[in-house]
């Protein structure tokens, strides 16, 4: 042991600091190399350090690479760019990363193990096709931005938030199975075309402001989502005549029952993968409503308002008096919708 005594400090070799930290000469000798240990050299040429300094700071090292991190973010910390919270709290994001990753191919490997004879190739294919959660994510976030493209940034981003699920962090086997499923049907071609019917319905050249139009749905579906979360079965209404009109005046027309017959024609919510996909969907947000609901209920009350229409006079019946009852509580239910979309609103913005 050497004491420096201009210095008051003291020096001890590469030998000594070993055996004193129980940490390995050559270990040592690669952090001086790496600029995480601070050294001097002896009259001998040989390395000497401070024996408290040197002792703390292998005592830190030997701690944070205990709990994970590399040797970056340990210099970086040495060197006061970043504090002990900030690299701690880095660390901790990448392991949730990591872990999200390893619980998404777990979840696969038993999806297929579960799998029976005839439908684990199948299963195995679907699954394959997305490397994990977040992958499936983008894919669902890359179909949405084609789809939506005319939207402004802030508006997208509020329609991700209501109608997108993000991957389950701990997925179940049926949850892992939907979500890649989810991801399937975006990759679809077809499914392309099928959702830009859906959204911005048939002649979409004709459409003059697609933001303009974007705007006006997107009110009225805000009503229609109140609607379904109440209960109420698809009917004429205010709601679909303003979703009529809206569609209407976007293409420079009016609302005529051969409009609404040509919507109705050109629609495509009946679509299998359509209704599959919001179901799939439905499955991650719970009672959340979807614009795929809401557009739903719409084409159900176009179909059933055309329906009307073509049925002769005498077939149509005349209100009950239990309708005329009813309709006194029109106004009340009318005061809860308005307050549930007024709580919507709220949530969206």
């Amino acid at each position: 042991m050497v004491t420096d005594n201009t210095q008051t400090r003291v020096l001890v070799s590469i030998g000594e600091l070993a055996r004193s930290t129980g940490i390995a000469v050559r270990t040592i000798r690669f952090y001086c190399d790496e600029g995480i240990l601070e050294s001097c050299r002896s009259s001998g040429g040989h390395r000497m350090f401070d024996a408290q300094t040197a002792t703390d700071r292998l005592l830190l090292v030997r701690r944070l690479r205990t709990l994970g991190l590399g040797l970056g973010s340990i210099t970086d910390v040495l060197h006061a760019q970043r504090s002990i919270a900030e690299a701690i709290a880095a660390e901790s994001a990448r392991v949730d990363v990591e872990f999200r990753s390893l619980a998404w191919r777990r979840a696969s490997l038993r999806a297929i193990a579960a799998a029976g004879p005839t439908q684990q190739t199948e299963r195995m294919a679907l699954l394959a096709a997305v490397q994990d959660g977040d992958a499936a994510y983008d894919c669902l976030l890359r179909f949405w931005r084609r789809i939506l493209a005319p939207i402004p940034q802030r508006e997208f981003d509020i329609y991700v938030y209501w109608n997108i699920p993000e991957p389950p962090v701990d997925p179940s086997v049926d949850e892992i199975v939907a979500y890649a499923e989810l991801a399937a049907l975006v990759s679809d071609p077809e499914m392309d075309s099928a959702v830009r019917q859906q959204l911005w319905r048939g002649r979409s050249e004709l459409i003059r402001d697609r933001r303009g139009l974007y705007t006006d749905v997107g009110d009225i579906l805000v009503d229609v989502v109140a609607l379904v979360m109440e209960g109420v079965l698809p009917h004429g209404g205010s709601e679909l005549d303003r979703f009529v009109h809206a569609h209407a005046g976007a293409r420079g027309e009016r609302d005529t029952p051969s409009f609404r017959e040509q919507l109705l024609i050109d629609a495509t919510d009946a679509d299998h993968r359509i209704r599959r996909y919001w179901a799939l969907t439905a499955l991650f947000l719970g009672t959340r409503v979807t614009v795929g609901q809401a557009h739903n209920w719409l084409f159900d009350a176009l179909a059933s308002g055309t329906e009307a229409a073509d049925r002769p006079a005498a077939q149509l019946s005349a209100p009950s008096m239990g309708d005329l009852i009813s309709s006194g509580n029109e106004h009340d239910s009318a005061r809860r919708r308005a307050g549930r979309r007024a709580e919507l609103l709220r949530q969206l913005l």
